[in-house]
């Protein structure tokens, strides 16, 4: 039954989740922001929300390992799965504007997160810093926007990022609604099944966090970025996954330390947060220098997430 609730679960935050992007980004192409910025932004907030809501459910329940697991899971699950399965079919392009002050802030968000976990603690303060840091992020996001839009360059070229986007007041509403009332019920079978299923298997909620749930959570940021890798659009597609790492550390974490301090794992400390720095900091490279994520990069990604995950899923086992 664990098994199936956490299926459930996962099914109703995919499908509640997607209905809010598509609701969102309905709204984005009416007010004309262009595809970088809602990438960045208004898609990468949009399936961050899975996340948010299990990380939040799981500090509620006392399981401040499954919160941070699904963080860093997702984060490594971001960059090696979502962007490296679409790699393999369609090459993804990183010569965008813009994408190389995302990705460095990525980097550097992602080391303040570690430093700020030196006492195992994410605090109330740690919390209010990251969310500070989130308002300044989308601040600068809204000023760009509105640059862009006055040099003209938001209205040619929008795209449906996702199927069947909405564009009608009405519809947009009722895919917000419903995304919003249930994704917290997503949320609480999800981590209500995790927890049950990590306690079945001896495995530890960490491990639980940083597999099973990371992966299901990034589903919603995985359908996203093959929706933009099909529609070659890669400015959404890479802005999708380095934007929802952004959001990850600054809003998930965030929100849930001011809400609830949460413990961090020796664990990570030991092994994780550096996988998910190193991790980030592959993809800067490619960036900087203006290439593109091929089959070659995509395969060698996925290779390395399967052989993470297989690492993670066994050690969680045997309490490493």
């Amino acid at each position: 039954m664990p098994y199936l609730l956490l299926v459930l679960g996962l099914a109703t935050l995919v499908v509640t989740g997607d209905l809010l992007v598509r609701g969102a980004v309905g709204l984005s192409n009416r007010m004309g922001i262009p595809p970088l910025v809602i990438g960045l932004t208004v898609v990468a907030f949009g399936t961050s929300a899975p996340e948010l809501v299990v990380s939040l459910s799981a500090a509620f329940e006392g399981a401040p390992g499954l919160s941070i697991g699904n963080v860093v899971g997702s984060n490594i699950t971001n960059i090696l799965f979502v962007l490296g399965v679409p790699a393999i079919f369609f090459s993804i392009d990183c010569k965008q504007n813009g994408l190389r002050r995302s990705a460095t802030f990525m980097v550097l968000i992602t080391v303040l997160l570690i430093v700020l976990s030196f006492d195992h603690t994410i605090s109330f303060t740690d919390g209010l810093l990251l969310i500070a840091l989130l308002a300044g992020y989308l601040v600068y996001n809204g000023i760009e926007a509105n640059r862009m839009r006055k040099k003209g360059q938001a209205i040619e070229d929008i795209i449906e990022e996702i199927d069947d986007a909405p564009d009608d007041v009405r519809k947009i509403s009722i895919y917000l609604i419903i995304g919003i009332i249930g994704l917290p019920l997503g949320g609480k079978l999800t981590t209500d099944s995790a927890l049950d299923i990590a306690s079945m298997m001896g495995m530890a909620e960490s491990a639980v966090g940083l597999t099973i749930v990371a992966l299901g959570t990034s589903l919603p940021e995985f359908a996203a970025g093959m929706a933009a890798a099909l529609r070659k659009q890669s400015a959404v597609a890479i802005g999708n996954a380095v934007g929802s790492n952004i959001f990850n550390i600054l809003s998930i974490v965030g929100v849930t330390a001011v809400i609830i301090p949460l413990h961090v794992d020796t664990s990570f400390l030991r092994f994780d947060y550096w996988v998910m720095l190193a991790v980030s900091l592959s993809i800067l490279p490619i960036i900087f220098m203006h290439r593109s994520i091929g089959r070659k990069e995509g395969l060698i990604m996925t290779a390395i997430y399967l052989g993470y995950m297989f690492f993670v899923f066994q050690s969680g086992q045997i309490g490493f």
